[in-house]
């Protein structure tokens, strides 16, 4: 496919000295019903997701994953983060059958490794892509065991904000919309989650995977991102995920003048629902080397190792949950988080040892 042209916005922030950020690919690891995050421990958990990162992926998650995973399916070859989202189905708007909808291969923006399977496209930023006051917020690495989520699927009306669509016609991204596209998609429907930048230095996760995090984000674009404040005063990369959905297979099963969206999520859910996990799992201090050098500029980073995405696409792990998921559906396999069945459910008390100090640079 096409991919459209950057933005007036981006192309300024690429003609003037930025701090540093990072932007690659990683195909996609596996569909599994398995949320280490939100449900950890539960076997198969409430709904499907489609999987990136590193091969430590496994129901249950703690501790320094990247020093467990051998492989991973992102094109920064020291990154054994995982990444995950809820995968999208179409819906028949005449028999009501389900049908997954697979991932477009992702690709680097200023060239570099071609040939990503599926899967998503990876920010880390200072500052969403523009000047940041470092010298007062210094950003910090997450410390091995740190994760959290943006969205809930529980939402009905309103997702949060950072989270959006787009309608790819062509190689060209449509206007920023709060839900499914009414229309049919030439070049498939495009989602954006932005993960809150500031963290409060003590707690690995929370009880909701989302309160030791502040989120500064107010809008759907990369803009600038205010000072932390000073209950989560520790500033982190601002971690975005993108991903096009590859609707244009089912374009011609329904008709937008007679038949409404027939876009769902897998736990059924509609456009407000969206969200996304993150597990940091990069090698040693590989992220933080990659923070502190301003030549790393999207997938140009000589401070960190890349590998050529034909030996990223080697990477799997094992089926934890034996069900069949491709084809047209009765219906889909989703339970609530409270049926779902679970060898360790609990809600999460991870926390740092020593807290990190939000120290200013002098």
């Amino acid at each position: 496919m096409k991919y459209s042209k950057p933005s007036v916005g981006l192309l300024a922030a690429l003609a003037v000295p930025i701090q540093a950020g990072l932007r690659f690919p990683c195909s996609s690891l596996t569909a599994q019903r398995l949320d280490p995050a939100a449900q950890p421990g539960s076997l198969p958990s409430a709904h499907l997701h489609m999987i990136v990162g590193g091969n430590a992926f496994n129901a249950t998650m703690e501790g320094d994953v990247g020093a467990r995973a051998t492989c991973t399916t992102c094109q920064m070859s020291e990154d054994f983060s995982n990444y995950w989202v809820a995968h999208m189905f179409f819906k028949d708007p005449k028999n009501g059958t389900y049908h997954r909808v697979m991932p477009m291969p992702v690709q680097p923006l200023l060239g570099g490794s071609q040939g990503a399977k599926g899967g998503l496209t990876i920010y880390y930023t200072q500052f969403d892509l523009s000047k940041d006051n470092l010298k007062t917020q210094p950003v910090k690495a997450f410390p091995a065991g740190f994760r959290m989520t943006v969205g809930s699927p529980n939402e009905k009306t309103k997702q949060h904000a950072g989270l959006s669509y787009q309608c790819m016609t062509g190689g060209n991204r449509g206007t920023i919309i709060s839900t499914f596209p009414a229309q049919k998609c030439t070049g498939g429907i495009f989602t954006t989650h932005h993960f809150p930048p500031c963290w409060d230095g003590k707690n690995l996760d929370s009880p909701d995977h989302q309160s030791h995090m502040y989120n500064t984000v107010n809008s759907e674009y990369f803009n600038n991102a205010p000072a932390c404040p000073a209950s989560h005063p520790v500033r982190v990369p601002q971690v975005t995920f993108e991903i096009t959905w590859d609707t244009t297979p089912f374009n011609n099963l329904w008709d937008p003048k007679t038949d409404a969206n027939p876009f769902v999520w897998s736990f059924e859910g509609t456009a407000a629902g969206t969200h996304a996990d993150y597990l940091f799992g990069w090698k040693g201090d590989a992220l933080q080397r990659a923070m502190d050098k301003s030549e790393c500029f999207y997938d140009g980073c000589g401070a960190i190792k890349k590998q050529a995405m034909a030996d990223a696409n080697k990477c799997t792990v094992k089926d934890f949950v034996k069900e069949e998921i491709d084809g047209f559906k009765a219906q889909l396999s989703y339970r609530t988080p409270r049926t779902a069945r679970s060898v360790r459910e609990r809600p999460s008390t991870l926390r740092l040892a020593h807290p990190v100090p939000a120290k200013p640079c002098h």
